[in-house]
């Protein structure tokens, strides 16, 4: 992975000459990460978030806010706007999920941290972001109908799915409240020397419903959680953060949302940007739709489901089917 062009210049303007630059591991995105080092500036970490397909501002934006109220995102040492380049703080290499899959007696005590932090996020002022609004929600539940529908050759009435998630989501249509990170999971969430947890990957924030990130940690697209240790952590939400009688409901709604986002999503990454190694997280991705169809009050959505991608069909993977298109 060759470095961006101009590096060089933007290394010796901001103090960084002579750096030894490497490639770590990246995202989903356009976006790529570099470690940098120098012996005598330290570490750092170089993102090269390229226009026109990034925009490294959100990261700014959403950073400074974190960092202004006590949460510890990358403090970022120096940009470049033009280019896309960003030197942040290198948290280092120890996720949350390779802890935890070395350190499995951790598991509790750094998910209840984690908790902590999504509550004290929704008793600090919303950050200034665009809301997590009932457009932003359908658009995300048509990434499966755009995409993976049609990589499975499964016919559906598009509009009747669009009225299905219209009335399935209406009871969230007046909860844009607090600062929703939108990818806090066990990939995201780093543990630093000093005890703290540090976050990343939050340039997509919005402001929305304080369960969110709750689901997004409890229900991980990338990381096995079970349904004992989801019971355990969501039992611990209520005893720290005393949510309405609703609040159930709507955490498996809008995991149910999510998940069938990233089923889209995932589909996507597969068919457009030829990631196939993303098909691979479906089985998981559908097992935690299913506990999440499983409440009540999505029983029209599960009715949905049941009939057009019923069991059998969600155990096949669109590598497995001969479809053109």
């Amino acid at each position: 992975m060759a470095p961006p062009a101009g590096l060089d210049e933007f290394l010796r303007l901001h103090g960084w000459e002579g750096a030894i630059v490497a490639p770590v591991a990246g995202d989903a995105s356009f976006r790529r990460y570099f470690r940098v080092e120098s012996a005598t500036r330290g570490k750092a970490i170089l993102m090269d978030a390229p226009p026109p397909h990034e925009d490294p501002r959100p990261f700014i934006h959403i950073a400074q806010y974190l960092n202004g109220h006590q949460f510890r995102a990358p403090e970022i040492f120096a940009t470049d706007l033009t280019r896309g380049l960003l030197l942040i703080e290198d948290f280092g290499d120890r996720r949350m999920r390779e802890h935890l899959d070395e350190n499995p007696e951790d598991e509790a005590a750094v998910y209840r941290a984690a908790i902590d932090a999504i509550v004290r996020l929704a008793q600090t002022p919303a950050v200034q972001a665009q809301p997590y609004d009932m457009a932003t929600y359908m658009r995300e539940v048509q990434l499966l109908s755009e995409w993976y529908m049609p990589a499975m050759g499964i016919s559906f009435d598009a509009s009747a799915f669009d009225q299905l998630w219209t009335d399935a989501l209406a009871p969230l249509a007046d909860y844009q409240k607090v600062t929703v990170l939108r990818d806090y999971h066990a990939e995201n969430i780093m543990l630093l020397d000093d005890g703290q947890q540090g976050i990343i990957d939050f340039q997509d924030a919005l402001v929305g419903h304080p369960a969110y990130d709750l689901v997004s940690l409890l229900q991980d697209a990338r990381r096995d959680v079970s349904p004992a240790l989801e019971a355990e952590m969501l039992a611990y939400y209520h005893a720290v953060a005393k949510p309405g009688a609703d609040f159930d409901a709507h955490y498996a709604l809008l995991g149910a949302q999510r998940n069938t986002k990233i089923i889209g999503i995932f589909t996507r990454l597969w068919k457009r940007d030829g990631k196939e190694r993303y098909l691979s997280f479906l089985p998981r991705m559908w097992a935690l739709l299913e506990r999440d169809l499983a409440h009540p009050d999505l029983a029209p959505v599960k009715l949905w489901f049941d009939t057009f991608i019923p069991s059998d069909v969600r155990h096949k993977l669109p590598t497995e089917l001969n479809i053109d298109g």
